[in-house]
């Protein structure tokens, strides 16, 4: 597994620009980094440093966020897709990131489904002819962000096989995944075929690996044995020094 720093936080003290971030993680002797949003970024700046370096981006996001269990933003989601899938293309055909929304009062469990499973569906059409993919990441709702409805990663692998789309796959954090109680073996057997990517930071605080009290030779092993090979996104806030963090995790993790 080869690591992809979250420059959205990593390299931050270092460098204003996600450009110079971007220079910053590959001069480290990183070949991939992800970052968020992109329309507070310079996109054609953040293209130019990726094709000077070589470095690949693992994901951002579909911009601005919109709700895939309100059938009343679908419209703007799938506008706010189509233009992400633009800026995609523009620096490598990046994956982009879908969350839920919130938890609408008074609509069953099944009504929100049903609208995450239509919506999905119809922006899998627009990736798949665009040539990009799509990853839906489930969040924690008992820490960052409250009221969010998907929050359970085995409800978002049913939905993923609903919706049936090659182009649409999870994106597992393996930190709101701890939050929410999850067994990581329990919920990802059987089912890795639908991981695109994973992301990791130490419980509490999502600061640096071997900050909290996460036991990664035991996560790290069961992500082996579940069959995972692909980048772990260090999405978290770093406690020290962007080089000291990266140092620390690191060794923590043994990669």
């Amino acid at each position: 597994m080869k690591l992809s720093p979250c420059i959205e936080w990593l390299f931050a003290d270092q460098h204003p620009n996600m450009s110079d971030r971007i220079r910053a993680a590959a001069a480290a002797g990183y070949e991939k980094a992800e970052f968020h949003l992109w329309r507070d970024k310079d996109v054609d700046a953040c293209a130019s440093a990726l094709q000077e370096t070589g470095l690949a981006l693992t994901s951002i996001c579909v911009d601005p966020r919109r709700s895939m269990v309100d059938p009343a933003q679908h419209d703007e989601l799938l506008a706010a897709l189509t233009d992400s899938i633009e800026t995609s293309k523009k620096l490598g055909h990046v994956p982009l990131i879908l969350a839920s929304g919130f938890t609408r009062d008074g609509v069953s469990q099944q009504e929100h489904i049903a609208a995450a499973i239509d919506v999905l569906k119809r922006a899998a059409t627009i990736a798949e002819k665009a040539g990009v993919l799509l990853v839906v990441e489930p969040l924690n709702d008992r820490i960052d962000h409250p009221s969010m409805f998907l929050v359970n990663t085995t409800l978002a692998l049913d939905i993923l096989e609903a919706v049936g789309s090659p182009h649409v796959r999870l994106l597992f954090d393996l930190y709101h995944s701890q939050v929410m109680g999850e067994d990581l073996a329990q919920v990802l057997s059987g089912r890795m075929h639908l991981i695109h990517h994973i992301q990791v930071a130490d419980l509490p605080g999502r600061n640096e690996p071997g900050t909290g009290q996460h036991d990664w030779p035991f996560l790290l092993k069961t992500l082996t044995e579940l069959g995972y090979d692909g980048a772990l996104g260090l999405e978290y806030r770093p406690t020290l020094p962007t080089d000291a963090s990266l140092a620390k995790a690191r060794a923590t993790l043994g990669l």
